[in-house]
């Protein structure tokens, strides 16, 4: 019973005798073909291929064709060989193991690739001899070989119409029978396929069939396409052909074939190859590579409407291609687009054309190379990379004949985005290295460069200039080593910045114009000495002030060398000062006219080391617009994605070879916790608006190398190194240092404010979305379930009230303490000295002598706490005595957060009161009498060196929130036991 899908049994009878019935007849059926078609093609080769391989000279007029014959004859020997060593296995297994034949030894069906790539190959070579012409100059150049063998050629005449010609007797002999013999495979499968029903072995063979029959087509295509080549190159001038013609190129259309016209109107003509596109106008010859061609078939509005047009479009200019009908555009715009897919991916389709197959356009974005030729910047320069309709577009290198090169991003044929740029220096030897952002083709946003004279400059660039703020270092090897680091206006040095003169050893601290040190401005030399006053345009000139090593004053005019000149006040180390008129005199030196006033006090001498410089002449918000100006203008223009690196610097490279060969760029993020993204950050801070996890979130952020926070903190932390570190550790810059670290924190604090908004202002366009999307959802609901819900309020009461003094300051100050620390130090010096000479004087009394020295009641000392051993006596231990209190007070030490080291002072009250407390055994609240002598005593004990500079930091940068409360009262206290030690030194004729 026959049915539509086989029965097993059926099944197993075809997998049976029958099957096997089949192969053997096909077996047999191959067999006979493979060996006339060997025997047909070893008589060609001999009576032939070879005698034509000897007869073609290798002279100058036969060397090109001699190399095609040889390529030819290899390709032929090739087919020729696999044909004759699967016949012998074919063959042999037929007579061993006839009644066991199964489909695989069928061999044109298992091994049926390598015969397509064989086939192919050889009418590859075929075409290309065709192409030149080949048969019929081997013909001219033969004539006299063949005039001699007539004989040899007869059996080839024999089914010739009319009298054929040496070179068609040539082309089809050495054609045909390899053409016939894959005729003969696709009929042996057919054949074969119709006598076996469904089954495996029927696909094997239908799909086997199909590839035979492809190659036909491949082979009657690729012949056609050969001669109408061939009779392209016969009817243009030598000069088209020697620059047009060589034998892999194959022509796919000719406007003489399907008209298409240009758009300049003259005559021309259009012809479409399989790599290229030619105009060839008058006796001009324009030429465009397929992999840089692009086709537009939109109908460009300024065209007439009955027009039917084509744009081709290449990197440098435009062409308008136009057809009378409609069949005629859509012909070429499909063939035009078939082509340019196969040459970008580097092979023919198989077969060359067929209408069956859905046509798949070429796509518009691509990587390929190109030399621009015409006038602009561009101009000899060879893009090789990304392009998308005729422009650099993505990621690309272009390489100059003069050794320029920039590799990076692109955007519409323009460098846009990360880039860098090698520039041969026009005074020496070697490159100048950008390594920038680029906007619309110029340097524009962060960007480090380094200069063939060893120079490095990090910051921001607009219009290809330095312009913003940017830092610019010599190296050390230079001959004038200098490092500036501050704001630039169009290439120039101009507002605020600092520069640093190796060589003269000396930091100026100002405002700039026009690269010119111009108005207030702070002069620090190597020797402790330091300016303040006006310069113009470089020079030193008016009134200023003059701070010597020894801390001598001078007030009044100066000339560009710091030469004291004109009326002035000298103010001496001792407090004398010398008022009147002073002038240089070139054989005795400073000369003076004034009056020298004696009367010296100790409080004026204080006042004289203690002026401030900077502060009031250079404001704070003056400083470093420059930074702050990039993250104001990032948030201004709504975090933009995409845009965080242009504004705020590197955190991620968009190409893995540049990361690999700029390392350095970029900083090391082991580790890191945050992606960099802007979108990633806006959510973060939405999330946590919770003051603890605020504070936990902005501590990880301040320290993170990818966060916009961890940016700018790193970048303000790096002027504050350059301004007061070194030369700049100064104590007359104390308060310029001091209110810095402060105004950081408010401007910090702000951009988080800004940064929350925005967050918000995308929460609330994401929550309208929503909503929209839930009434959407809500008109199939039953009306029981329609409820509305607001929005939960995330701004807490509680985050209302911080403020950049109690909440961002004590985040920051730890990466500004290590050079803040050390102005206090040297600011506070001499009375830190004083200090510890007092607490040297304390420290030779033992526990009950000092508690009695400082009038401390005696029901408050704790004797119990002083325990003794047989040889020791009461009245000489030392450091038993509120022993808690004094280890609590040494903790101020291991914190750099004025609110830690506030609350470590009150916990050093409360374990007073506490040792108070117990010794009366009660209750016990000290007064201000009873806690000023008690905490002398611990202060003594607990031996803090620099405890003027700590007491004065807390100060100057606690929470203005607590003065007035119990932590300033604590903090005056401490003041006073400081001020109370520092005199001690006077009672030394007390010790014991």
């Amino acid at each position: 019973m026959r049915t539509s899908a086989p029965s097993r049994t059926s099944r197993a009878f075809m997998d049976g005798p029958a099957m096997q019935a089949v192969c053997q007849m096909a077996v047999q059926s191959l067999l006979k073909q493979e060996e006339a078609f060997l025997a047909s093609i070893a008589h060609i080769n001999k009576i032939i291929l070879q005698p034509l391989l000897q007869a073609v000279p290798d002279d100058a007029k036969g060397k090109d064709l001699k190399k095609l014959l040889q390529l030819l004859n290899e390709k032929y020997c090739a087919l020729w060989d696999w044909t004759e060593e699967n016949f012998k296995t074919l063959k042999q297994n037929f007579s061993q193991s006839e009644p066991s034949l199964s489909i695989d030894h069928i061999y044109i069906i298992p091994k049926r690739e390598r015969i397509l790539e064989l086939y192919i190959q050889y009418f590859t070579s075929f075409t290309n001899f065709v192409v030149v012409q080949g048969f019929d100059r081997a013909a001219k150049l033969t004539s006299a070989h063949w005039k001699t063998h007539k004989k040899t050629l007869k059996p080839f005449l024999a089914d010739c119409r009319g009298e054929p010609t040496i070179p068609i007797i040539l082309h089809r002999v050495l054609h045909e029978p390899f053409r016939n013999h894959i005729d003969e495979y696709s009929l042996l499968l057919t054949k074969t396929s119709e006598t076996i029903g469904k089954s495996m072995e029927k696909m094997q063979m239908t799909e086997a069939l199909n590839q035979f029959v492809k190659l036909q087509s491949y082979i009657s295509q690729a012949l056609d396409e050969a001669s109408q080549t061939k009779i392209l190159w016969t009817s243009l001038g030598n000069k088209f052909v020697l620059s047009l013609c060589n034998p892999e190129r194959r022509l796919i259309e000719d406007s003489n074939n399907v008209p298409v016209l240009m758009s300049t109107g003259r005559s021309e003509r259009i012809l479409l190859f399989d790599d290229i596109l030619v105009l060839l106008q008058g006796y001009e010859v324009q030429n465009f590579d397929l992999k840089t061609v692009w086709v537009d078939s939109t109908q460009p509005e300024k065209l007439a409407s009955d027009t039917h047009s084509l744009r081709i479009i290449t990197p440098e200019e435009e062409v308008f291609l136009f057809a009378k009908e409609p069949e005629q555009k859509v012909l070429w715009l499909w063939k035009l687009n078939q082509v340019i897919r196969q040459r970008l991916e580097g092979q023919r389709d198989f077969p060359l054309w067929s209408k069956n197959e859905e046509a798949i356009n070429p796509p518009t974005s691509r990587f390929s190379t190109y030399t621009f030729r015409s006038e602009g910047r561009f101009k000899n320069a060879t893009y090789e990379g990304d392009l998308s309709w005729g422009n650099p577009h993505g990621q690309g290198t272009l390489k100059w004949p003069d050794g320029r090169n920039h590799v990076g991003d692109f955007k519409m044929g323009k460098e846009d985005g990360f880039g860098i740029c090698l520039v041969p220096s026009s005074s020496e030897d070697g490159y100048d290295c950008y390594k920038c952002h680029w906007r619309e083709g110029q340097m524009e946003g962060y960007g480090i460069c380094e200069y063939s004279n060893e120079r490095v400059f990090k910051g921001y660039f607009k219009d290809n200039l330095r312009h913003g703020f940017g830092v610019l270092e010599t190296a050390v090897t230079d001959e004038h080593p200098f490092k500036y680091t501050g704001h630039w206006e169009s290439d120039k040095r101009k507002g605020y910045g600092v520069l640093d003169n190796s060589e003269r050893g000396e930091r100026y601290i100002g405002m700039w114009q026009d690269d010119n040190r111009h108005g207030p401005g702070i002069m620090v030399m190597q020797s402790g000495a330091c300016y303040q006053g006006y310069f113009h345009m470089n020079k030193m000139l008016g009134p200023g002030v003059l701070i010597s090593e020894d801390d001598s004053l001078y007030e009044g005019e100066f000339t560009e060398e710091l030469l004291l000149t004109g009326r002035g006040k000298l103010t001496f180390q001792n407090g004398f000062t010398l008022e009147g008129t002073f002038s240089k005199n070139s054989e005795i030196g400073l000369q003076t006219q004034g009056v020298l006033n004696t009367a010296s006090n100790l409080e004026d001498y204080r006042t004289t080391r203690q002026i401030q410089l900077g502060a009031d002449e250079i404001p704070v918000e003056k400083r470093w617009q420059g930074i702050y100006d990039q993250f104001q203008w990032f948030i201004n223009s709504g975090c933009r994605e995409g845009t965080e690196e242009f504004y705020l610097g590197f955190h991620v490279q968009t190409s893995k070879e540049l990361r690999k060969s700029q390392e350095y760029l970029f900083c090391q993020r082991e580790n890191e916790e945050f992606s960099g993204k802007i979108q990633d950050v806006l959510k973060d801070i939405w999330k946590f608006q919770d003051p603890d996890q605020l504070q936990c979130y902005l501590e990880k952020a301040f320290k993170s190398s990818v966060h916009p926070f961890g940016k700018l903190l790193k970048t303000l932390v790096g002027v504050f190194q350059a301004t007061y570190s070194g030369l700049g550790a100064s104590k007359h810059l104390l308060d310029m240092a001091q209110e810095e670290v402060k105004y950081h924190a408010d401007r910090i604090w702000g951009f988080y404010r800004d940064l929350l908004n925005v967050a918000s202002l995308r929460e609330s366009q994401e929550i309208l979305r929503t909503e929209k999307q839930e009434q959407r959802d809500l008109l199939d609901m039953p009306a029981s379930r329609k409820t509305t819900e607001l929005p939960e309020n995330k701004e807490t009461e509680e985050s209302a009230i911080l403020s950049s003094s109690s909440f961002i300051l004590p985040l920051i100050l730890p990466r500004f303490y290590p050079e803040l620390s050390m102005l206090y130090l040297v600011y506070h010096e001499r009375e830190d000295a004083l200090y510890w000479q007092g607490i040297v004087h304390l420290g030779f009394f033992s526990d009950i002598k000092l508690l009695e020295f400082l009038d401390v009641q005696k029901h408050f000392w704790p004797l119990k706490d002083i325990s003794l051993t047989t040889n020791q006596r009461l009245s000489l231990v030392r450091d038993r005595c509120f022993l808690s209190a004094t280890e609590c007070l040494q903790k101020i030490i291991t914190t750099v957060d004025p609110r830690e080291k506030l609350d470590i002072l009150l916990k050093t009250y409360k374990e007073i009161e506490t040792t108070v407390s117990r010794v009366v055994g009660k209750a016990y609240s000290l007064s201000m009498d009873d806690l000023l002598p008690l905490l002398v005593y611990v202060v003594s004990r607990a031996r803090i060196q620099h405890l003027g500079a700590e007491i004065h930091l807390i100060r100057d940068l606690m929470d203005p929130e607590n003065v007035g409360g119990m932590y300033d009262f604590m903090l005056t206290a401490l003041e006073s036991c400081y001020e109370y030690i520092q005199n001690e030194q006077s009672k030394s004729s007390q010790v014991p």
